[in-house]
């Protein structure tokens, strides 16, 4: 796996694991009542996890011209497995959760060292210049100072790419 794919998914599973705002909790299951012939009615309620019984829909009126509308239809949400997130992801609140999570004063939005340590990744000279090699850094690897400024900017850019949302200041 590459290392770029590596911060990526480190950095977008972070997002998928964020609690999301969701609907309110459905409330509990309806009462159960027996109502069978010859059977006493028994009434409790629904054993955990069990589904309620679906309601039958109500009959369509028919419209002005006698034709019945049409029923509504839903789409089943994609299960395709993309690279890229279906929203993009808040890369800047992503990592300055990890930095505080990390408990390390860490400066990710300037050093690649330190995006990658926020992360649990491993941020090793030789981790990062596969990373450089990976992003197309044509310059001199020796030159860590150099390759790491040019890093952290060419791994912000390449996250905007893939579905990051990225500050426009940590990219240019």
């Amino acid at each position: 796996m590459s290392i770029f794919t590596k911060i990526r998914d480190a950095i977008f599973h972070r997002a998928e694991a964020a609690p999301q705002p969701s609907a309110p909790a459905a409330p509990p299951a309806p009462p159960v009542q027996n109502t069978a012939p010859g059977v006493p009615p028994v009434t409790g309620t629904a054993p955990a996890g069990a589904a309620p019984a679906p309601a039958s829909p109500a009959p369509a009126a028919p419209s002005a011209s006698g034709a019945a509308p049409a029923a509504p239809t839903s789409q089943a949400p994609s299960t395709s497995a993309s690279p890229t997130p279906s929203a993009p992801v808040d890369v800047a609140a992503i990592m300055d959760k990890a930095v505080r999570d990390s408990g390390q004063h860490l400066d990710w939005r300037h050093s690649i060292v330190d995006t990658m340590k926020a992360l649990g990744l491993d941020s090793s000279l030789a981790e990062r210049k596969e990373l450089a090699q990976e992003l197309g850094y044509t310059g001199d690897t020796g030159d860590s100072a150099a390759m790491n400024v040019w890093l952290q900017k060419a791994l912000m850019r390449k996250l905007a790419e893939n579905g990051g949302q990225v500050p426009a200041e940590l990219r240019d």
